[in-house]
């Protein structure tokens, strides 16, 4: 008899035991919640499908729950179910939905702005490559002529300077010309004993 009282009492305690239960409003569109355990009373608000409700307490019919405000009332528990409803389930799909469309497109542009800044690097080392060309070029080509006139230096090393061979020879041409001139002087004072002919 004992173990049948103590069976009776945990299976009284049970839903006090067992700690907040979560159920769902089903695809109702309004439940009301009331301050009467027997729901006689005027709703107080009405709940809408998918909203989640904490079980305080369960009767034959109703149940005591916690809005997720924090509002308690009764309502009737055959609109309660464990799990969320269709319609529930389905808002919160097409949410998820949304929210991924929209990290699809903010991926796909910040995958267009990454090509594009891709593209424009891509050009900006083919330019510099080119470029880097063109200065080998260049380069390549200014030290085979410097080497071809660094080969004209040294076969003209022991030569001397133009200008220095031009005013030489002008040198001479007129040291020429006023020996010269000197000689046939002096030669027609000696035939002619000292004096000159004019």
């Amino acid at each position: 008899m004992t173990g049948k009282v103590a069976l009776l009492w945990v299976i009284g305690l049970a839903p006090i035991l067992a700690g907040a239960e979560t159920a769902y409003v089903t695809d109702v569109l309004r439940l009301g919640i009331h301050q009467a355990e027997d729901t006689s009373d005027r709703p107080f608000d009405n709940l809408v499908s998918g909203t989640a409700l904490e079980i305080l307490e369960r009767a034959p019919n109703y149940a005591r729950v916690r809005t997720p405000d924090g509002r308690e009332g009764w309502v009737k528990s055959a609109y309660l179910v464990a799990e969320k409803p269709a319609q529930a389930r389905i808002a919160e799909a097409e949410a998820e939905v949304e929210r991924l469309r929209a990290e699809l497109g903010a991926a796909k542009s910040a995958h267009d702005e990454a090509e594009t800044t891709a593209d424009a690097l891509s050009r900006q080392v083919a330019a510099t490559a080119d470029s880097d060309a063109a200065i080998s070029d260049t380069l390549e080509r200014l030290n085979c002529e410097n080497a071809s006139y660094a080969e004209q230096l040294d076969a003209y090393r022991g030569a001397l300077p133009l200008a220095w061979v031009v005013a030489a020879i002008f040198v001479m041409l007129v040291a020429g010309f006023v020996a010269g001139w000197w000689w046939l002087d002096a030669s027609i004072r000696r035939r002619h004993g000292g004096f000159r002919i004019h």
